[in-house]
This record gives structure tokens, sequence and C-alpha cells, in this order.
């Protein structure tokens, strides 16, 4: 199996659009933004960063869900046991961080959250970099690793960037939820708004593995 693709050049993953080169700067993103967020003393800009955090790792889970895992399952002869590790890790950030949007600013159970939260993505990046994508690197060629980044990339442009209990973690129904649900919250987000309501209406169903 090949290494961690943490160890490896960019020549090596593919190139720079490459499905792995692409996963890998987008962990590394998710990695300097958490740092940042331990870093500050200033409140509001503790938000702000953790908007950031929200909104990168929600559109790079949806893209992984949407695109990569089911290339995965069809590819790696152990994909469908890698991809679900994963996808319950999604889960439960997912379940964190609603929690954490609605909880007000400064409270101290959503700042514990918030830890647990960067904890479990912090697991996430390394399940994903160490044991799955290697695998997937090690089955597909170059030329489909860079078509594969392609499509994730153009997902990755119109997903949803705020938790949703109520999207499968699965195609097609991710898919079929995600487009009006992207659009809510890349409004919101333009417009400064938290993304709470949107969650009362969800209600409690959370479908997880239930869905795929």
């Amino acid at each position: 199996m090949s290494n961690t693709i943490r160890e490896q050049t960019v020549e090596q993953l593919g190139g720079g659009s490459s499905i792995l080169v692409r996963q890998r700067r987008e962990h590394q993103e998710m990695d300097r933004l958490m740092d940042r967020y331990r870093s500050l003393d200033d409140a509001h800009e503790r938000e702000r960063v953790l908007k950031q955090v929200v909104q990168l790792v929600f559109s790079h889970a949806f893209a992984e869900e949407t695109v990569l895992w089911p290339a995965v399952r069809a590819s790696v002869p152990d994909g469908e046991e890698l991809t679900a590790r994963v996808e319950e890790e999604h889960q439960q950030i997912n379940d964190l961080v609603a929690d954490i949007e609605r909880l007000p600013a400064g409270a101290p159970e959503r700042e514990a959250k918030v830890q647990r939260a960067f904890a479990l993505i912090r697991q996430d990046i390394r399940d994903e970099e160490d044991l799955l994508l290697p695998r997937l690197q090690d089955v597909m060629k170059t030329a489909r690793l860079r078509t594969l980044g392609t499509a994730w990339a153009a997902v990755r442009q119109t997903a949803p960037t705020h938790p949703h209990p109520v999207v499968p973690r699965r195609p097609p129904g991710n898919a079929l939820l995600g487009v009006p649900l992207s659009v809510y919250d890349r409004v919101r987000d333009a417009l400064g708004i938290g993304g709470s309501a949107v969650r009362e209406r969800e209600g409690d169903a959370r479908p997880g593995r239930d869905a795929r």
C-alpha cells in the first residue's frame, strides 16, 4: 500500500488537479484554521474563524460523500468498510456542529463541543490521509485521479456549508437535498446570518447511516 498522502510530493499524488492533492490541500487549511481559532483571544475574531472552519468542513465533506466515496466503494476492495468509518465521523461532526450553532457564543458547553468537533475533524483527516486515500491511490490511474479531482471541485463549489441533519450521507439522497440547502446556506453566509433556523425546521431527523 502507498504511504500516507501527507508524506508524498504533488507529482507522486498525480499533480495539482488530482483528488489526492486537492484533499490534502483543504485538510491543511482546516488544520491552519483550527490552530488559529485556538490562538485567538478576541471573541469576535474566534467566531469569524469558527465560521470559516464550518463552511470549509461541510462543503468539503459533501463533495467527498457525493463524488469521492462512491468512487472508493467502486474501486477499493474494502471501500465499503473504509467509507462507512469516515461517514460515521462525518455524522458525529454534523451533530456536534448543529448543536454548536444552536448555542449562544460564550456558553461553556459550546466551547467544549467546539473542541470535540475539532478533535473529530483531525481524526477524520488522519483516517482519510493514512488509510482511505492511499488505498485509492493504489488502484486508480493518475488520469482518473485528476478527473475525479475535477468532479470533486465542481461539487465542492456548490455544496452546503452548514450541518443539516436531514441530509443523508450517500447519493442520491444527499445530492437531491443538498442543492436547495446549498443555496440557502450560501445566501445566509453572504448576509452574515447564523445557521440555526433551518435546523429548527428540520427537527431531530438524523438519517446518518440509515440513509445510505
